[in-house]
């Protein structure tokens, strides 16, 4: 098969071995819906539009990513589809790839653009369609100018759904044609709304409920300081407040609770001692292996540690959000910034740089008002996309109609 300049000089740029993740299982038998995800891009979304094209139609999907990262979030996302690192963007890579699973469909999502892999699925004549479409890019490791790579790259997609105003116009510029261009939105989501247990929340929303409560959910050790800092500042406006604290190391909960008891003369209970809060309880740790599920349900304001001192944040925010938790966060976003930036913009999120902002932050935060209206554009951004995701799964399914 002759290739096109651009994209023979791209394959000659570099070359790889074998992918050993050509074929990891066999294919199923039936229709198969093939999702790519660029690293970090749209990953809850394909989650979503997976699984309800897993549950809800009955065909197998393949959810390859590019980033090995992605793979772990996607499986703790729920997801029952085949998931499988993309493979390498090679000539006899994709065809391993492409010969194995026989894709009724391929479905692109996000901005990364795999041009080898697309030339290859379309000359199967598998159709493609690109959702959350961004502006494109080359994989990070395989970047650099190649003599219409790009616009080669964007020509198979039938349908190109963009995922804003300004995608649309890159989108454009890179020569997708308006007769294939929509600007459509983001699609919905894969919950993040993390498991707990009814009856234990129950219980301690019961004692907890007239007091301010706030979360430093998975505090670095470094930032143990700044936590316990804006907790004293903030308790000399609102003396009933609670602070639950969960260490991003849980081995440090006891050390912890001495520590606040022996230094700030807190009343400390500490969950992993089966101890319950108490109307002078001013701190209640709990365990960063079992109950943020809990503790986002319980706080209507999160501190997202890791952000501020650690080494980046570790938690999803959009976990927070599903909850209508209120957040708070350091300038260390760690492998979330494209979610804070979300948040940010829908001013569902606040950041702040120090503990004296912090406390300042959190002071506000305790006001009712300001708590709900922060929570609820956070929530509102973990359940939209519900009319989109669903204009995309009539796509499918009409192309599938014609495949089985």
């Amino acid at each position: 098969m002759g290739y096109p300049l651009g994209l023979t000089l791209y394959n000659l740029a570099a070359r790889p071995a074998a992918d050993p993740d050509a074929g990891l299982v066999p294919r199923p038998a039936g229709l198969v819906v093939w999702l790519h995800g660029g690293a970090g891009e749209s990953l809850g979304a394909v989650v979503e539009l997976g699984r309800q094209l897993i549950e809800e139609d009955g065909v197998s999907v393949v959810l390859t990513l590019s980033n090995p990262a992605d793979l772990a979030e996607a499986r703790a996302l729920g997801s029952d589809a085949i998931l499988q690192r993309a493979p390498h963007d090679f000539p006899q890579v994709v065809q391993a790839f492409l010969d194995h699973w026989r894709p009724d469909i391929g479905i692109f999502a996000g901005g990364e653009l795999r041009p080898t892999l697309i030339y290859e699925a379309s000359h199967r004549a598998v159709p493609l369609i690109w959702v959350e479409a961004r502006a494109p890019h080359l994989p990070p490791d395989r970047d650099g100018w190649f003599p219409g790579l790009i616009k080669a790259a964007t020509t198979p997609f039938r349908t190109v759904l963009a995922v804003d105003d300004t995608a649309a116009r890159a989108l454009r510029k890179a020569g997708v044609e308006e007769e294939r261009l929509q600007t459509l939105g983001r699609m919905e989501e894969a919950s993040c709304a993390l498991p707990h247990i009814e009856s234990d929340r129950a219980a301690l929303a019961q004692i907890l409920a007239t007091r301010p409560v706030w979360l430093a959910a998975d505090v670095a050790p470094e930032e143990e300081a700044a936590v316990i800092a804006a907790h004293r500042d903030v308790l000399r406006l609102a003396h009933r407040l609670v602070l639950i604290l969960v260490p991003q190391d849980p081995a440090r909960s006891t050390a912890l609770a001495a520590i606040l008891e022996a230094e700030e003369g807190w009343h400390v209970a500490n969950r992993a001692r089966d101890e319950e809060p108490q109307n002078e309880t001013e701190v209640y740790i709990m365990d960063s292996t079992t109950d943020y599920g809990l503790c986002y349900r319980l706080a209507p304001v999160t501190f997202l540690g890791g952000s501020l001192e650690g080494e980046g944040c570790a938690r999803n925010p959009m976990e927070a959000a599903a909850m209508g938790s209120a957040i708070l966060y350091g300038p260390r976003a760690g492998q979330y910034g494209a979610a804070y930036a979300r948040l940010g913009a829908a001013r569902a999120a606040r950041m702040v740089g120090s503990a004296s902002d912090l406390g300042l932050a959190l002071g506000d935060l305790l006001a009712p008002d300001r708590a709900a209206r922060q929570a609820q554009a956070a929530w509102m951004i973990t359940s939209e996309g519900a009319e989109v995701t669903a204009s995309v799964l009539e796509r499918v399914r009409a192309i599938l109609d014609g495949a089985s």
